[in-house]
């Protein structure tokens, strides 16, 4: 069993236990961000890279109503286009890393998820509502400018091109249902039970076979941007690694011997 450990910033907490890291926003009241918060978000991501023992990220807000609501207007508004500019791309970098990383990624949306804060949760591998958690989208283009730290291209992956282009120009808002029909989140809760829901599922990956299910995350989430042929190659050279490890040993043993396996990761 792990020792329980926080790492308290200015903008984000980090509280590891058991497996899990979580992330806690509390910027501010919206969650608006600005470039100090996502130099400590891109730290806290480095950071959880390099923990063998962290398998699962949960991203969360410990603000009320909102999960975030995106970039700080006034201190875009404030920038000149140049610094706009390398904002944007440190945060693109930034969201890269977590498709790059080991661990899966959960955003727990329990309030208002829109622009760059949908893109956040966009940029996780998986996503869970509270069913009152408010409006998702991306209203960027009522402000003369696109979605752009990932939203309109992680959007149209997810969700088909044209839902993600009808979305992307009207700056229309859904609801948590609505997003669920739609693919854009994975599951909806019902609102109270949103946060421990999210980590009851963090818990039973954690209790899996986590080597596997690392290397079944990468190959999905890198194999996405190869042509077929080679994605297929890059998932027998995953699948041959996955073949020799500890895991597939015990995981082959326990099926024939009609036992439950003891997973150790390696």
């Amino acid at each position: 069993m792990s020792v329980e450990t926080t790492v308290k910033k200015k903008n984000l907490t980090v509280v590891k236990d058991n497996g899990i890291a979580e992330i806690h926003l509390h910027i501010n009241k919206t969650n608006a961000y600005d470039l100090e918060f996502y130099q400590e978000f891109n730290a806290a991501i480095d950071d959880l890279r390099f923990d063998p023992d962290i398998k699962v990220v949960v991203l969360m807000s410990d603000v009320p109503k909102f999960f975030s609501a995106g970039a700080d207007i006034n201190f875009l508004k404030a920038a000149d286009p140049r610094f706009k500019t390398q904002f944007c791309l440190f945060c693109n970098e930034t969201l890269d890393k977590i498709a790059r990383s080991p661990q899966v990624y959960i955003a727990c949306l329990e309030g208002h998820t829109v622009g760059g804060g949908l893109e956040m949760a966009l940029a996780c591998d998986l996503r869970f509502m509270g069913d009152e958690a408010g409006k998702i989208g991306l209203p960027e283009v009522s402000l003369g400018v696109l979605a752009g730290t990932g939203g309109t291209q992680r959007l149209a992956r997810l969700i088909g091109y044209s839902r993600a282009l009808d979305m992307n120009i009207t700056g229309e808002t859904i609801t948590p249902q609505e997003a669920l029909e739609i693919g854009l989140v994975n599951k909806v809760f019902p609102q109270a039970e949103t946060r421990e829901r999210t980590l009851e599922y963090a818990r039973k990956i954690v209790n899996s076979a986590t080597y596997a299910v690392s290397n079944i995350k990468l190959a999905i989430m890198n194999g996405k941007e190869m042509p077929l042929n080679v994605a297929i190659r890059y998932e027998g050279e995953l699948q041959n690694l996955l073949f020799r490890s500890e895991d597939a040993k015990e995981g082959l043993s326990a099926f024939l011997e009609k036992r439950k396996p003891n997973w150790k990761g390696i």
